[in-house]
C-alpha cells in the first residue's frame, strides 16, 4: 500500500511539475500573440484599413523585385476632398476616404500593395501586364467616380485623379522614382476624368525626397515613401 502511494505521489509531483513548467510558456504564447496582433494593427491605417506608409513601401518593393516590368505603380488623389470635408463635415469626409480605400482594395486584389500615404492620397503597386493596363486603369477611374452614400442616406458625388507609372517605360524599378513619375502624371491630368500613364519625361520631374516638387506637404515635411 505504501509503495502504491509513493508511486502515485511521484506521478502527481511529475504532473504538477510539467503543468507548472507549462504555465510560463502558455503565458508567453498569449503575450506573443497579443504582441503580434498589436504590431499588425500598427501596419494598418485605422480609418481605411489600408497599409501605412512603411508597410506599404516594404510590400510594394517586394512586388517590384518579384514581377519587374509586369508591375504598375498607381497614385490616387481624391478631387475636391476639402470641399466635402468642410461642407458636409469630417464624418462625411471619413466615409468618402473609407469608400475610396475599399474600391482601391477591390480593384487591386489581395496580392497588391495598397496604402494610404496621408490625407486623401493613396498608392497602389500591383502586377498588371501591359496589354491590360489601359483597360484596368479605366475601370479604376469609373469605380472612383461612383457616388458615395453617407450613413444618413445622403449621396455625395466623388472623383479622384489617377496617375500610373511602369518600370518598362520609366526604365527603373525604384519605387520612389516610379511614384514620382506617377504623381507627375496625375497632376498633368488633374480633374480630367481619366488615368494618365507616365512617360520618361515625367520621371525627370524635380523632386523632394522622391516626391514631385511642389506637391502640397513636400516643402514642409520632405517625406518620401
Amino acid at each position: 500500500m505504501d509503495s502504491v502511494l509513493r508511486t502515485q505521489g511521484r506521478i502527481g509531483s511529475r504532473t504538477l511539475l510539467i503543468t507548472t513548467a507549462a504555465l510560463p510558456l502558455t503565458g508567453w504564447t498569449v503575450h506573443a500573440l497579443a504582441l503580434h496582433r498589436k504590431l499588425a494593427a500598427t501596419k494598418r491605417d485605422p480609418l481605411t484599413g489600408l497599409l501605412r506608409r512603411d508597410a506599404y513601401t516594404a510590400r510594394a518593393r517586394r512586388l517590384l523585385a518579384r514581377h519587374g516590368d509586369e508591375t504598375t505603380a498607381v497614385m490616387v488623389d481624391a478631387d475636391r476632398f476639402k470641399e466635402i470635408n468642410d461642407g458636409l463635415g469630417h464624418a462625411a469626409g471619413d466615409t468618402v476616404l473609407a469608400s475610396i480605400a475599399a474600391r482601391l482594395t477591390a480593384w487591386a486584389g489581395p496580392r497588391a500593395a495598397v496604402g494610404r500615404l496621408g490625407g486623401d492620397e493613396f498608392a497602389v503597386v500591383l502586377e498588371l501586364p501591359s496589354e491590360r493596363r489601359e483597360q484596368r486603369l479605366e475601370q479604376l477611374v469609373r469605380m472612383l467616380h461612383t457616388p458615395v452614400t453617407l450613413d444618413d442616406g445622403r449621396t455625395v458625388d466623388v472623383a479622384a485623379s489617377v496617375g500610373a507609372a511602369t518600370p518598362d517605360v520609366i526604365g527603373s524599378r525604384d519605387l520612389p522614382r516610379l511614384q514620382r513619375a506617377a504623381d507627375a502624371a496625375l497632376y498633368d491630368g488633374k480633374h480630367c476624368g481619366r488615368a494618365v500613364l507616365a512617360t520618361a519625361a515625367h520621371a525627370a520631374t524635380p523632386s523632394v525626397n522622391g516626391r514631385r516638387a511642389g506637391r502640397p506637404g513636400t516643402a514642409m515635411w520632405g517625406r518620401a515613401a
